[in-house]
């Protein structure tokens, strides 16, 4: 009861800030989507670190560093510091120039204009969708298997399925009132949040497992390989032995090309679309470099406890009872880092924590709940007549209303059976980070084509259509394209298709290369 009490709390301060945050509006369409490009350097920054982790940095991580061990950290966080500051240099300075001197809002309008091109939009815009959907599923189901975890052994145990209809129930509140404005702010107050809150966690898991040094010594104990990044064929199935759906797994060993691989995935932050308007927001190009210098400490101080709470899992015991009991595989390994925190913590420290998780989530919900009605408003209506006719107060409220229908769909498709988040988030990364050629092109490549992008865009979807069917629909976690991730594969046609076909097509005018790159 003191954990939802606390939780419930954090809620209502949350809600309390979107209204304060809607109070500064200027009411116009431009001040919702993007804030009337007013935020400064550590509000930048903060927003864009808090929209790109999720409860895949979190929950995701943790669980997988319970299935997979402590090369974890080498997959994700030691790549995503380098190429995300990459990306904020190379792509977001540029978008931001061209943005705020041409007045885009969207990806598909600067695509649309750069390429001189209308009919570019139809298919940027449902691949779009279609790849940010499943990644705000992964911040609905987070958010509740969190709620779930947390509060399975009190007197009002939390569902899932409610557990994420609170989730969604309070963001899209501040989100509709509040705008990019409201999300800004709740971004920075919920990343610092979190980051506190994550370091409070790892020390006082630590503790209760009689310090770090011995929490790890249990885990070189019992399993050996989780301290490796190559395991050990005998260590993982004797790992997995108790599993509860009888599937016989192959060695979960990373070798040398996969690891690699994952290289791709942190580009896409490149193409998300949130990510991109929350670039628009800055005030000027020197806020950008608070964000360029800051990103990778900031995914320092989270992933770090993140996977070795995860690493932990696998050995921690209270009593002689095992905290994650290896059961928890396949099924319900996404419920590693709320057990940790429910099983090692008090209860107040309990609500606290999960309010830290929970926070991570919620600052990159907002941001994917916006940029969905953002794009709808701006993309379909509004270019296509319907909304010249309407007024700045009418274009608010249709992107609100797209914005409540979204949350209503990814809640709908939260109550599925779904397979491992981290999973989940590297498919849906994938295929960003596949479309992040075809941006490098928009922006630096003066042969690009309208149809060479095109070709990009479907390269893209075709790719990542059939090695997802041929994953199982995901629910394989060990396919491979060549011992590699698919997502080379898919970025590697998505390149050649864009090069060869702008080669044989017709090259842009004179007059819109010199608009876009000027002596």
């Amino acid at each position: 009861m003191i954990t939802l009490i606390v939780i419930g709390g954090y809620l209502l301060l949350l809600l309390g800030l979107g209204f304060v945050a809607s109070r500064f509006g200027r009411g116009t369409s431009g001040d919702y989507m993007l804030a009337s490009h007013t935020i400064g350097p550590f509000m930048l920054l903060m927003s864009l670190f808090g929209t790109t982790m999720t409860a895949f940095a979190l929950i995701g991580s943790t669980a997988e560093a319970f299935k997979e061990g402590i090369g974890v950290y080498g997959l994700m966080a030691s790549s995503s510091g380098v190429v995300h500051s990459a990306c904020f240099f190379l792509f977001g300075v540029k978008v931001y120039q061209w943005g705020k001197r041409f007045g885009y809002r969207t990806q598909v309008a600067l695509l649309r204009d750069r390429l001189q091109c209308d009919w570019i939009g139809l298919v940027l815009f449902p691949l779009l969708v279609a790849l940010v959907v499943p990644y705000v599923l992964i911040g609905v189901l987070g958010g509740g298997l969190m709620l779930e975890g947390v509060t399975a052994r009190g007197p009002f145990p939390v569902p899932q399925w409610l557990g994420s209809l609170i989730i969604c129930g309070v963001v899209l509140t501040y989100v509709f009132f509040g705008g990019m404005r409201g999300a800004a702010w709740a971004n920075t107050f919920q990343t610092l949040v979190f980051m506190a809150l994550g370091v409070v966690t790892f020390f006082v898991i630590a503790e209760r497992l009689g310090g770090p040094a011995k929490a790890t010594e249990a885990v070189a104990a019992r399993y050996p390989s989780k301290l490796q990044r190559e395991a050990d064929p005998a260590d993982t199935q004797r790992f997995e032995s108790h599993a509860t759906d009888g599937v016989r797994r192959p060695p979960t060993g990373m070798g040398k090309l996969y690891f690699f691989s994952y290289l791709f995935i942190p580009l896409s932050v490149a193409t998300f679309p949130h990510v991109y308007q929350h670039w628009l927001t800055a005030r000027d190009v020197g806020a950008f470099k608070l964000s360029v210098v800051g990103q990778p400490l900031c995914i320092m101080i989270v992933w770090i406890p993140c996977v070795l709470i995860g690493v932990w899992a696998t050995a921690a015991t209270i009593n002689g009872e095992s905290v994650v009991p290896p059961d928890l595989l396949p099924k319900d390994v996404n419920k590693v880092l709320p057990l940790m925190v429910a099983r090692l913590a008090g209860p107040w420290l309990a609500g606290l924590l999960s309010a830290g998780v929970l926070a991570a989530i919620m600052s990159s919900l907002d941001s994917q709940f916006l940029c969905l009605g953002t794009m709808f408003t701006e993309d379909i209506v509004h270019h296509y007549g319907a909304g010249k006719r309407m007024t700045e107060r009418q274009v608010v409220l249709l992107a609100r209303s797209f914005i409540v229908l979204v949350v209503a769909v990814c809640f709908g498709l939260s109550l599925l059976p779904v397979g491992r988040v981290f999973t989940l988030a590297i498919w849906c990364f994938s295929g960003f980070a596949a479309l992040a050629p075809v941006l490098a092109a928009v922006l630096y490549w003066k042969r690009l084509t309208a149809w060479g992008a095109a070709a990009g865009m479907l390269a893209t979807a075709a790719t990542g259509g059939w090695f997802f069917a041929q994953a199982e629909y995901g629910l394989n976690p060990h396919f491979t394209v060549f011992g590699m991730l698919p997502v080379v594969a898919m970025t590697a046609a998505s390149t050649v298709a864009t090069v060869l076909v702008s080669l044989v097509t017709r090259p842009p005018g004179a007059a819109t290369l010199a608009r876009f790159f000027p002596r």
